[in-house]
């Protein structure tokens, strides 16, 4: 009996899980942190560190007191986050603002800045991630901070990605410069790969704006694996976590990803990990490259193979927002859904509602429904929605299998499938293949199976996953819906490249959604210097 802990940092809260080498999962405790938005701004969403760690503390205890394990058993402690969250410090480690979280869209024009330089200057980098660079990512995120932030740029030492940052607030480092940081993060979200030596080049940098003049040695330091260790868990936070000190905590990855390894992820396996938001994980041996898809990374979904990454910019978040202008929540708008039958609405709906991941990689797209009749109700468009998500999630594999990427299985992995028989049945039609859902949670099992690792339990993570991961319940597809989805995917993809390809010629409509982004943000902009 060898106990680990296993922490996932997600957008609204942290989960602990306590997995054993022989029985599994534990036990599995959860706490809040609060998520600041601002109503005239919608691009805003950032979160407090010291709310997420106090949110550790409370999540790690409970799940001690729940399951009557002594935490001196705890033989290693992993975690996985949201990201690109990105937080600035100062020269000690300690925080100069909030996170910009992930779903953070205000480095938008900054990113256009360095996706147009990138191809100008032809950065090989750009073609890694997609050919654009997105306003979720790294670089982005830490210009418009040094743009908007000038009082506090002389204190600006360094940034960190979330997992990083916790890694390392955990091991008691206050040294920028020694701390570890995730391939997984860098390699996704900042243009790293050892390929060409790390970071974009410093001039390149400072050709973008001279504020990133000397940043790129500000985040110089060792980027690892999670086969690596991060540090070792500091006396301070041992206690505060009811832990013993100096376990290992190995280095961090993105919560996608490891949740796509508790998922059970193989090669030839894509992984769905359906929340707030869509990630799309899949792994190969050989790294070829897949445009319009947002990461291709040796070492980071598993230390071993090259993981690729894609996804949709909201998921949940859709459902709640329907539900939500309909004066209910989504538990209660979904009754009934289960009687709906493929394409009955006449509604096509398209989640741009956040802007658009992947293939596109637009964050000025909005959410658009075509075919509205007037007896069309808020539940026929919850129902589209899910419809939606899943054409989408497919014209997603289709650019991944077109370039390389093995696809035998498809797991719809994260939250939402856990609890929506309906949409699991509706992604198992439009994709016309099986769908496996993991019987029970995946989330926080897969920063375990790294924990286990690390503290020398299971020598690979395939010998892990064989004893840790869930069973599947599997959807089958049936042929008559699969067939009439087949034709309304045909009409999705023409609408979905008509309003979102800039590269497709003609381009009658592919401004029209971002026209009208901008006239409503020149009109907030103008109703606030009132």
């Amino acid at each position: 009996m060898r106990i680990v802990a296993g922490v996932d940092f997600g957008t609204l809260s942290t989960r602990v899980t306590l997995l054993d080498s022989e029985k599994g999962r534990l036990g599995t405790a959860s706490a809040t942190y609060p998520l600041k938005r601002k109503h005239h701004d919608p691009d805003f969403a950032t979160q407090s560190h010291t709310d997420q760690m106090d949110a550790l503390v409370k999540a790690l205890r409970e799940v001690l007191a729940n399951t009557g394990i002594d935490g001196e058993q705890v033989e290693a402690l992993a975690l996985d986050t949201t990201g690109s969250s990105v937080i600035p410090v100062d020269d000690h480690m300690q925080p100069l603002d909030d996170y910009y979280l992930w779903c953070d869209h205000r480095a938008l024009r900054e990113a256009e800045q360095i996706t147009r330089l990138a191809h100008e200057k032809n950065l090989e980098a750009i073609e890694w991630c997609g050919g654009v660079y997105s306003h979720e990512w790294g670089w982005a995120k830490v210009l418009h901070w040094l743009r908007h932030n000038p009082e506090k740029r002389d204190r600006f030492a360094s940034a960190f990605e979330h997992c990083d940052m916790v890694a390392a607030t955990l091991s008691g480092i206050t040294d920028p410069k020694q701390a570890k940081r995730s391939v997984c993060a860098l390699g996704h979200k900042w243009l790293w790969n050892p390929k060409w030596a790390g970071f974009p080049p410093e001039e390149f940098l400072a050709a973008v704006d001279p504020l990133l003049t000397g940043v790129r040695e500000k985040l110089a330091g060792d980027v690892l694996t999670s086969d690596h260790v991060a540090g070792h868990l500091s006396p301070e936070w041992a206690e505060k976590l009811g832990l013993k000190a100096g376990i290992p905590i190995p280095v961090g990855a993105f919560d996608a990803h490891w949740d796509a390894i508790g998922a059970g992820c193989r090669e030839g396996d894509v992984v769905n990990v359906v929340g707030t938001s869509t990630c799309i994980i899949a792994m190969q041996k050989k790294a070829e490259l897949v445009p319009g898809v947002c990461g291709v990374v040796p070492g980071s979904v598993h230390p071993g193979y090259t993981g690729v990454e894609a996804g949709l910019s909201a998921v949940g978040d859709i459902f709640e927002a329907i539900a939500r202008r309909a004066g209910t929540d989504v538990r209660e708008l979904s009754k009934g859904l289960e009687n709906y039958k493929a394409g009955q609405t006449g509604l096509l709906r398209f989640s741009w509602d956040n802007g658009d991941r992947t293939v596109l990689t637009r964050s000025d797209l909005g959410g658009m429904t075509l075919g509205w009749h007037l007896v069309n109700t808020a539940q026929d468009e919850l129902f589209a929605a899910i419809e939606g998500t899943a054409f989408h999630t497919r014209i997603i594999l289709d650019r991944m299998a077109e370039h390389g990427v093995p696809i035998e299985r498809v797991i719809n992995a994260g939250g939402i499938p856990q609890n929506n028989v309906v949409l699991n049945h509706v992604y198992a039609n439009v994709f016309n293949k099986p769908v496996l859902v993991p019987e029970v949670p995946a989330t926080s099992v897969g920063s375990g199976i790294f924990a286990q690792l690390a503290a020398g339990i299971f020598k690979t993570v395939e010998e892990a996953q064989d004893r840790m991961c869930p069973t599947y319940k599997i959807y089958e597809p049936e042929p008559k819906a699969a067939a009439v989805y087949e034709e309304l995917y045909q009409l999705y993809r023409k609408v979905y490249f008509a309003f979102g390809d800039r590269r497709a010629t003609p381009q009658p409509l592919t401004e029209v959604l971002h026209d009208l982004r901008e006239i409503a943000s020149r009109v907030h902009g103008d109703a606030a210097k009132a």
